[in-house]
């Protein structure tokens, strides 16, 4: 059975990583959007991301109960059938978040604003119009 102890870290990292994360990703998905499209980005934000998890979960699932009933058939014991076959889909799930990574790294570069470094506009004195 499990314990607090064996839970508790998986839901913390979890729930920082959610935390962190979510609205990143929203204020990027948002950010060139003028404001009177912004109530359709966000409806089309929030319908991707629901759909996606819907679909990655079913795709997992599948492939996660493929595998245990392939091993049942050939005879191993259902906890073992069970467990390897959430192994397979923890480890593609896993493989995925990887590539997701490296794309995103290798995708999403700062841009150069008129041949000015990012950093340097970001140490640029700020001037009040008006």
């Amino acid at each position: 059975m499990a314990s607090t102890s064996d839970i508790l870290p998986a839901m913390l990292l979890l729930g920082v990583g959610g935390g962190v994360s979510f609205p990143s990703l929203m204020t990027l998905a948002m950010s060139g959007v003028t404001p009177s499209e912004s109530g359709l980005a966000s409806g089309l934000v929030n319908t991707t991301a629901q759909v996606g998890g819907a679909l990655g979960l079913a795709v997992l699932a599948t492939l996660s109960t493929t595998r245990t009933n392939g091993l049942l058939a050939a005879g191993t014991s259902p906890a073992s059938a069970l467990t390897t076959g959430y192994h397979l889909a923890f480890a593609i799930g896993a493989g995925l978040v990887l590539s997701g990574i490296i794309v995103a790294v290798a995708l999403l570069q700062p841009k150069i604003v008129s041949g000015v470094e990012p950093s340097s506009v970001l140490d640029a004195p700020l001037t009040r119009s008006g």
